[in-house]
């Protein structure tokens, strides 16, 4: 169903679209927390390091591949706004053009670069040849992650954020059903966990084509919309590329900090992989709200309602401001629980509780700058400003990457475990000056335009 988020009451406009968001948000994570513990309970401790160590390489190609798709719908939500649906059919069939060049090229380019990757990041030897096993086909399949997410931002570039939940609710119960098939009935071990994924991925994708085709047929290109367009290609890929750049520029952060846990050994990077894996669910909130502004910012720019925008934004940090105290608060106390659920009876958690307490301890109170980062970042996207959401990455990955250095140099666990929280917080701050530029910019702009008029 299409929602336009042009008028009407703001806040219940962002809650109805925010919550099937936040519940697929959740199943993603699900989703992937399901390889973790069925590989760590079920494989071992080992295993689970082994697919650990490599979040942070599916973070820095898969987040590329999912920033440069969700700037193909920035365009499609504005025409959306805009009620200009032939433009809206273009947006789709350029985009999609884009998508299957993109696909092609960071499959090759992700499969060759895995080993080089590998002793980058310092993986322990232990696990190295797991972990090389895992992520290589998780990449081979690169192509089903790009499109479930192509197809996701485009509908939910038109208001629909329902379709997307199911068809994701429907693939992580799947995926869940082949992890225990591959991994438990035909001891496929780490591979399998990875085949399980691409699988599940590539059939929710059939399932959104379809859907698309039978009930959104806005989104449908006809015959004479198929093709590479001059300016639909260079205002997807202005909006595009800077956004994968972000996710690429925070996943490089990422792995300077995941180095720096792998210097403490395979015990402590299944203990960290676990609690950050915890923490990651619980954030999902934070970037589902993110999401929503995107939409909300994009249709509200395209009909020119620069105060609808504001207020929805002042709206979104409020309802954030409750959702971090309250995240905040079951990770602390539900962390040695949930972190339970990632290892078997073998493993001792008197060695594992510590190292993942102390990330938990640390993350827990900077929640509401993580928010705060979502929320402006993408409502600046929304209204087609690239350069200010792409300099909140670089001031996360100086962040990140001089906590990580700092906790190399000093082998201190706690600071290592700080990179992430130091990095929310000092991009948040910069988002936040960022927004107040890009609305007062805004202003001017709008001002000398009713002005000539």
């Amino acid at each position: 169903m299409q929602k336009d988020m042009t008028r009407g009451p703001i806040l219940p406009l962002i809650l109805q679209f925010l919550f099937p968001m936040f519940i697929g948000n959740v199943f993603q994570q699900l989703y992937n927390m399901a390889d973790m513990i069925i590989v760590g309970r079920y494989v071992g401790a080992g295993a689970l390091a082994a697919v650990g160590s490599t979040g942070t390489l599916m973070f820095l190609v898969l987040g590329f591949a999912l920033g440069i798709t969700a700037g193909f719908g920035i365009l499609t939500s504005q025409r959306f706004g805009a009620k200009d649906e032939a433009g809206v059919r273009r947006s789709v069939a350029n985009g999609t053009l884009l998508a299957v060049l993109l696909s092609l090229a960071m499959t090759l380019l992700s499969t060759a670069a895995v080993p080089w990757l590998l002793d980058l990041m310092n993986t322990p030897a232990d696990i190295w040849t797991d972990a090389r096993t895992y992520i290589t086909i998780i990449f081979q399949g690169l192509f089903t992650n790009v499109f479930y997410n192509m197809a996701s931002v485009f509908l939910r570039s038109v208001g629909n954020s329902k379709a997307p939940l199911f068809f994701l609710v429907f693939s992580a119960c799947l995926n869940v059903g082949l992890d225990l098939l591959c991994i438990i009935q035909f001891g496929m071990g780490v591979a399998g966990a990875a085949l399980a994924t691409v699988l599940s991925q590539g059939i929710s994708v059939l399932l959104c084509v379809v859907y698309i085709f039978k009930k959104v047929p806005v989104l449908v290109p006809k015959a004479q919309d198929w093709g590479l367009y001059r300016y639909e290609t260079k205002e997807q890929l202005r909006m595009g590329v800077p956004m994968a750049l972000q996710f690429s520029i925070t996943a490089s952060g990422v792995m300077i900090a995941q180095a720096a846990i792998n210097l403490f050994g395979s015990t402590a990077v299944a203990a960290y992989t676990a609690a950050s894996k915890v923490s990651m669910l619980l954030t999902q909130g934070c970037l589902s709200m993110g999401q929503t502004m995107a939409t909300y910012a994009g249709q509200n720019f395209g009909k020119a309602d620069l105060g609808r925008i504001r207020k929805g934004v002042k709206k979104a940090l409020r309802v954030m401001v409750l959702y971090s105290v309250l995240a905040a608060v079951v990770l602390h106390f539900l962390l040695p629980f949930l972190v339970g659920f990632f290892f078997s009876g073998e493993a001792d958690p008197t060695a594992l509780l510590p190292w993942a307490q102390t990330y938990g301890d640390i993350a827990m109170w900077f929640y509401l700058p993580l928010s705060s980062i979502f929320i402006y970042r993408n409502a600046m996207q929304g209204v087609g400003y690239a350069l200010a959401p792409t300099l909140c990455g670089v001031f996360e990955l100086a962040a990140r990457g001089l906590t990580a250095l700092l906790g190399m140099r000093t082998h201190s666990y706690a600071i290592s475990a700080a990179c992430d929280p130091m990095a929310w917080l000092v991009a948040g701050l910069f988002a936040w000056l960022a927004w107040q530029w890009v609305m007062r910019d805004l202003e001017r702009k709008q001002g000398r335009v009713e002005r000539q008029e």
